[in-house]
């Protein structure tokens, strides 16, 4: 009985200690984040831009490209997905580099650096991965367009009776 009197002691402490503990940091957090301080800036931005539809549609086939369509920044750190108009809107983004993908598994889209510095300018510019040092800069927001459609398989060479008669000889 003594035990079981202790013991509910004991955890009677630990539950105030963690509800205490847990508001402590709750506290804490706000006041770090600023999201109870309308006056400090949250330092999150917002990349914006459209993807448009490839010129080259085939008809009937891919009339739902923006379904298979995602925009992903640094290989998945951040994703977003296409509107019906063909825009999207990727929020909460701090301020640094990124690399703005469009995937889509039958067009590709050309990569986009975008920078976006403290206080809160955005710089976008063509990724080019032999010289990293030249920048051509495109603008904001992002306008995407298809550059080609992927070709998963080769065309077979046609069989020929000449090359059949020119192996004999040979």
């Amino acid at each position: 009985m003594y035990l079981f009197l202790f013991s509910l002691i004991k955890m009677r402490k630990f539950v105030i200690l963690a509800i205490f503990a847990l508001t402590f940091c709750t506290a804490h957090c706000d006041s770090v984040i600023g999201e109870d301080d309308g006056s400090s800036v949250s330092g999150l931005y917002t990349i914006e831009g459209r993807v448009y539809a490839p010129e080259y549609l085939l008809p009937g086939s891919d009339s739902n490209w923006q379904q298979g369509t995602v925009v992903s920044i640094n290989g998945g750190e951040f994703k977003g997905f296409l509107r019906e108009d063909g825009s999207f809107v990727i929020s909460s983004v701090p301020s640094g580099s990124y690399v703005v993908e469009v995937i889509n598994p039958d067009y590709f889209y050309e990569p986009i650096r975008v920078e976006i510095n403290p206080r809160g300018k955005f710089r976008a510019r063509k990724v080019n991965f032999v010289q990293p040092s030249q920048v051509i800069q495109t603008p904001y927001p992002l306008r995407c367009k298809a550059l080609t459609r992927f070709k998963f398989f080769q065309q077979r060479e046609q069989w020929k009776v000449t090359d059949f008669l020119l192996a004999l000889w040979f």
